[in-house]
Protein backbone atom coordinates (compact mmCIF):
# COMPACT_ATOMS: atom_id res chain seq x y z
CA UNK A 1 0.00 0.00 0.00
CA UNK A 2 3.42 2.25 0.73
CA UNK A 3 4.74 1.41 -2.33
CA UNK A 4 7.69 0.05 -0.17
CA UNK A 5 7.43 1.04 3.14
CA UNK A 6 7.46 3.92 5.19
CA UNK A 7 10.23 6.86 4.36
CA UNK A 8 13.40 6.51 6.23
CA UNK A 9 13.62 10.08 8.28
CA UNK A 10 9.81 10.74 7.32
CA UNK A 11 6.78 11.65 9.86
CA UNK A 12 3.73 9.04 9.37
CA UNK A 13 0.52 10.20 11.49
CA UNK A 14 -1.85 7.59 12.22
CA UNK A 15 -5.42 8.25 13.18
CA UNK A 16 -7.65 6.23 14.70
CA UNK A 17 -10.03 5.72 17.88
CA UNK A 18 -9.21 3.96 20.69
CA UNK A 19 -9.30 0.20 20.19
CA UNK A 20 -8.97 -0.04 16.13
CA UNK A 21 -4.80 -1.56 16.52
CA UNK A 22 -3.17 1.79 16.73
CA UNK A 23 -0.78 0.49 19.29
CA UNK A 24 -0.53 -2.98 17.18
CA UNK A 25 0.54 -1.27 13.61
CA UNK A 26 3.29 0.92 15.89
CA UNK A 27 4.97 -1.83 17.95
CA UNK A 28 4.84 -3.75 14.72
CA UNK A 29 6.65 -1.23 12.91
CA UNK A 30 9.41 -1.04 16.04
CA UNK A 31 10.07 -4.84 16.27
CA UNK A 32 10.81 -4.83 12.22
CA UNK A 33 13.46 -2.72 12.89
CA UNK A 34 15.28 -5.21 14.17
CA UNK A 35 15.48 -6.90 10.12
CA UNK A 36 15.40 -3.44 8.46
CA UNK A 37 17.78 -1.68 10.55
CA UNK A 38 19.61 -4.12 12.83
CA UNK A 39 17.50 -3.07 16.19
CA UNK A 40 14.44 -2.85 17.35
CA UNK A 41 12.85 0.55 17.43
CA UNK A 42 11.99 2.88 20.65
CA UNK A 43 8.16 3.55 21.81
CA UNK A 44 7.80 7.27 23.73
CA UNK A 45 3.97 6.54 25.72
CA UNK A 46 2.79 10.35 26.16
CA UNK A 47 -0.82 8.46 27.69
CA UNK A 48 -1.25 10.85 30.73
CA UNK A 49 -4.28 9.34 31.59
CA UNK A 50 -2.62 5.99 34.39
CA UNK A 51 -4.20 3.39 32.34
CA UNK A 52 -2.04 0.74 30.38
CA UNK A 53 -2.22 0.38 26.70
CA UNK A 54 -0.94 -2.78 26.99
CA UNK A 55 2.32 -2.10 25.30
CA UNK A 56 3.90 -4.59 27.20
CA UNK A 57 1.55 -7.32 26.50
CA UNK A 58 1.41 -7.00 22.99
CA UNK A 59 5.30 -7.10 22.57
CA UNK A 60 5.60 -10.22 24.79
CA UNK A 61 2.62 -12.32 22.90
CA UNK A 62 3.49 -10.67 19.36
CA UNK A 63 6.96 -10.45 19.03
CA UNK A 64 8.35 -12.16 22.01
CA UNK A 65 9.98 -8.75 23.09
CA UNK A 66 10.16 -7.86 27.11
CA UNK A 67 9.39 -4.32 26.52
CA UNK A 68 10.81 -2.84 29.58
CA UNK A 69 10.57 1.05 30.53
CA UNK A 70 13.91 3.12 30.16
CA UNK A 71 14.46 4.47 33.97
CA UNK A 72 18.06 6.10 33.32
CA UNK A 73 18.36 9.54 33.93
CA UNK A 74 21.38 11.75 33.16
CA UNK A 75 21.50 15.31 34.68
CA UNK A 76 23.79 17.65 34.41
CA UNK A 77 27.40 16.59 35.12
CA UNK A 78 26.51 12.96 36.36
CA UNK A 79 27.32 10.02 34.70
CA UNK A 80 26.01 9.68 31.36
CA UNK A 81 26.40 6.39 30.33
CA UNK A 82 23.74 4.12 30.46
CA UNK A 83 24.25 0.18 31.74
CA UNK A 84 23.25 -2.87 29.68
CA UNK A 85 20.48 -3.31 31.26
CA UNK A 86 19.17 0.27 30.64
CA UNK A 87 19.91 -0.26 26.84
CA UNK A 88 17.34 -3.06 26.86
CA UNK A 89 14.64 -0.78 28.12
CA UNK A 90 12.47 0.65 24.81
CA UNK A 91 9.57 1.84 26.15
CA UNK A 92 9.22 5.06 28.36
CA UNK A 93 6.33 7.26 29.70
CA UNK A 94 8.45 10.21 30.47
CA UNK A 95 6.15 12.56 29.59
CA UNK A 96 2.42 12.05 30.80
CA UNK A 97 0.83 15.49 30.14
CA UNK A 98 -2.76 15.80 28.49
CA UNK A 99 -5.11 18.38 27.68
CA UNK A 100 -4.70 21.61 26.62
CA UNK A 101 -1.90 23.98 26.61
CA UNK A 102 -3.36 26.83 28.52
CA UNK A 103 -4.25 23.99 31.63
CA UNK A 104 -0.38 24.57 32.29
CA UNK A 105 -0.34 28.32 31.50
CA UNK A 106 -0.29 31.49 33.92
CA UNK A 107 -1.17 34.94 32.41
CA UNK A 108 1.30 37.62 31.69
CA UNK A 109 0.96 41.40 32.62
CA UNK A 110 0.46 42.21 28.70
CA UNK A 111 -2.02 40.02 28.53
CA UNK A 112 -0.97 37.06 26.97
CA UNK A 113 -0.04 33.70 28.39
CA UNK A 114 3.16 31.58 29.19
CA UNK A 115 4.02 28.13 30.77
CA UNK A 116 4.16 28.27 34.60
CA UNK A 117 8.17 27.73 35.82
CA UNK A 118 7.00 24.93 37.91
CA UNK A 119 6.03 23.12 34.86
CA UNK A 120 8.69 24.19 33.12
CA UNK A 121 11.11 22.88 35.39
CA UNK A 122 8.79 19.36 35.85
CA UNK A 123 9.00 19.05 32.28
CA UNK A 124 13.12 19.86 31.76
CA UNK A 125 13.22 17.16 34.40
CA UNK A 126 11.61 14.95 32.34
CA UNK A 127 13.58 15.63 29.31
CA UNK A 128 16.57 14.40 31.76
CA UNK A 129 15.21 10.95 31.06
CA UNK A 130 14.03 11.29 27.64
CA UNK A 131 17.08 12.93 26.05
CA UNK A 132 19.16 9.82 26.71
CA UNK A 133 16.62 7.52 26.13
CA UNK A 134 16.18 8.61 22.13
CA UNK A 135 19.97 9.86 22.03
CA UNK A 136 21.87 5.88 23.28
CA UNK A 137 19.26 4.00 21.51
CA UNK A 138 19.62 5.87 17.97
CA UNK A 139 23.67 6.19 18.72
CA UNK A 140 23.22 2.48 19.22
CA UNK A 141 21.51 1.65 15.45
CA UNK A 142 17.77 2.35 16.79
CA UNK A 143 16.40 3.93 13.58
CA UNK A 144 12.88 4.25 14.12
CA UNK A 145 10.50 6.02 16.91
CA UNK A 146 6.62 5.40 17.91
CA UNK A 147 5.13 7.84 19.76
CA UNK A 148 2.29 6.54 21.18
CA UNK A 149 -0.87 8.02 23.67
CA UNK A 150 -1.85 11.28 21.76
CA UNK A 151 -5.46 12.64 23.00
CA UNK A 152 -8.65 13.69 21.19
CA UNK A 153 -8.37 17.18 20.87
CA UNK A 154 -11.12 19.74 19.44
CA UNK A 155 -8.00 21.92 18.10
CA UNK A 156 -4.85 20.59 18.17
CA UNK A 157 -3.13 23.84 18.02
CA UNK A 158 -4.51 23.96 22.29
CA UNK A 159 -3.08 20.44 22.71
CA UNK A 160 -0.45 19.88 25.17
CA UNK A 161 0.81 16.94 23.54
CA UNK A 162 1.26 17.94 20.16
CA UNK A 163 3.22 20.96 21.52
CA UNK A 164 5.67 18.33 23.48
CA UNK A 165 5.53 16.32 20.28
CA UNK A 166 6.69 18.97 17.66
CA UNK A 167 9.27 20.19 20.72
CA UNK A 168 10.45 16.41 21.18
CA UNK A 169 10.57 15.95 17.27
CA UNK A 170 12.52 19.47 16.02
CA UNK A 171 15.18 19.18 19.42
CA UNK A 172 15.78 15.77 19.95
CA UNK A 173 14.99 13.31 17.23
CA UNK A 174 16.23 15.40 14.41
CA UNK A 175 18.44 17.16 16.17
CA UNK A 176 22.46 16.92 14.67
CA UNK A 177 24.15 14.31 16.80
CA UNK A 178 26.94 15.50 18.01
CA UNK A 179 25.19 18.48 19.41
CA UNK A 180 22.55 16.26 21.05
CA UNK A 181 25.86 14.50 22.35
CA UNK A 182 27.12 17.26 24.16
CA UNK A 183 24.04 18.51 26.07
CA UNK A 184 23.97 14.97 27.59
CA UNK A 185 27.78 13.98 28.25
CA UNK A 186 28.90 16.67 30.16
CA UNK A 187 31.77 18.05 30.60
CA UNK A 188 32.59 17.34 26.91
CA UNK A 189 35.98 17.04 27.13
CA UNK A 190 35.83 13.86 28.98
CA UNK A 191 33.43 12.21 27.01
CA UNK A 192 34.75 13.57 23.31
CA UNK A 193 35.34 10.36 22.36
CA UNK A 194 32.39 8.57 22.73
CA UNK A 195 30.22 11.53 21.01
CA UNK A 196 32.65 11.51 17.95
CA UNK A 197 32.46 7.63 17.53
CA UNK A 198 28.68 7.72 17.91
CA UNK A 199 27.78 10.28 15.68
CA UNK A 200 24.41 8.97 13.22
CA UNK A 201 22.30 10.61 10.87
CA UNK A 202 19.55 12.26 12.55
CA UNK A 203 17.68 12.21 9.20
CA UNK A 204 17.31 8.56 8.71
CA UNK A 205 15.18 8.22 11.69
CA UNK A 206 11.89 7.12 11.03
CA UNK A 207 9.08 8.35 13.27
CA UNK A 208 5.35 7.02 13.44
CA UNK A 209 2.96 9.00 15.98
CA UNK A 210 -0.55 7.23 16.58
CA UNK A 211 -3.03 9.96 17.34
CA UNK A 212 -6.61 8.68 18.78
CA UNK A 213 -9.75 10.52 17.39
CA UNK A 214 -13.05 10.85 18.43
CA UNK A 215 -14.55 9.71 15.05
CA UNK A 216 -14.45 6.16 14.72
CA UNK A 217 -16.06 5.28 11.47
CA UNK A 218 -13.30 5.16 8.35
CA UNK A 219 -15.69 7.62 6.12
CA UNK A 220 -15.51 10.64 8.90
CA UNK A 221 -12.15 10.07 9.33
CA UNK A 222 -11.90 10.43 5.33
CA UNK A 223 -13.54 13.37 5.72
CA UNK A 224 -11.83 15.21 8.52
CA UNK A 225 -10.26 18.65 7.68
CA UNK A 226 -6.65 19.21 9.16
CA UNK A 227 -7.12 21.39 11.89
CA UNK A 228 -4.85 24.70 12.75
CA UNK A 229 -1.95 23.33 14.88
CA UNK A 230 -2.78 19.50 13.51
CA UNK A 231 0.46 17.67 13.20
CA UNK A 232 -1.08 15.65 10.12
CA UNK A 233 -0.73 19.20 7.99
CA UNK A 234 3.18 18.53 7.54
CA UNK A 235 3.48 14.88 7.81
CA UNK A 236 5.38 12.56 4.95
CA UNK A 237 2.69 10.37 5.35
CA UNK A 238 -1.35 9.68 6.98
CA UNK A 239 -3.12 6.68 7.56
CA UNK A 240 -6.65 6.06 8.64
CA UNK A 241 -7.72 3.22 10.69
CA UNK A 242 -11.16 3.24 11.19
CA UNK A 243 -14.87 1.11 11.62
CA UNK A 244 -17.23 0.41 9.17
CA UNK A 245 -20.65 -1.88 8.83
CA UNK A 246 -20.16 -5.24 6.74
CA UNK A 247 -23.13 -6.51 6.84
CA UNK A 248 -24.03 -8.33 10.33
CA UNK A 249 -20.38 -7.23 11.55
CA UNK A 250 -18.27 -4.35 11.60
CA UNK A 251 -15.25 -4.76 10.17
CA UNK A 252 -11.83 -2.68 10.56
CA UNK A 253 -10.73 -1.04 7.69
CA UNK A 254 -7.42 0.93 6.87
CA UNK A 255 -6.38 3.28 3.98
CA UNK A 256 -3.84 5.55 3.09
CA UNK A 257 -4.33 8.97 2.74
CA UNK A 258 -1.10 10.38 2.10
CA UNK A 259 2.06 9.36 0.62
CA UNK A 260 4.72 11.65 -0.42
CA UNK A 261 7.99 10.67 -2.22
CA UNK A 262 6.84 7.51 -3.39
CA UNK A 263 3.94 5.10 -5.21
CA UNK A 264 0.85 4.78 -2.56
CA UNK A 265 -2.53 2.48 -3.06
CA UNK A 266 -5.59 4.36 -2.80
CA UNK A 267 -7.22 1.05 -1.97
CA UNK A 268 -9.20 0.59 1.57
CA UNK A 269 -8.34 -2.55 2.85
CA UNK A 270 -10.02 -4.73 5.68
CA UNK A 271 -8.02 -5.92 8.21
CA UNK A 272 -7.92 -7.96 11.39
CA UNK A 273 -6.33 -8.40 15.08
CA UNK A 274 -5.64 -11.54 16.14
CA UNK A 275 -3.16 -13.54 18.13
CA UNK A 276 -0.24 -12.39 15.16
CA UNK A 277 -1.30 -8.99 15.41
CA UNK A 278 -2.58 -7.27 12.47
CA UNK A 279 -3.92 -9.09 9.55
CA UNK A 280 -4.14 -7.77 6.26
CA UNK A 281 -5.22 -10.42 4.51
Amino acid sequence: MLGGGLLPGTLTVVYGATGIGKTHLGLTFADHGRVADGARGVVLDMNGRGDSQQHDEYAARLFEWDLQPWRHTVTPMSEPFPSDEDMRAFYSNALPWVGRTRDFQVPTPDGGFEFDWSWKATYNHALYTVKPFLYFHFAAGTRRLVVDGVEPMDSPADSIQFFVFDELYRRIVHRDAETLGMEICLPVWKYKDFIESHRYDHAAITTLLLVTTEETRLEDLLARKVATGDIGATANTIIVMGSERAGSRLARMLCVVKHRGSAMSDEIVEYRIGANGLDLG
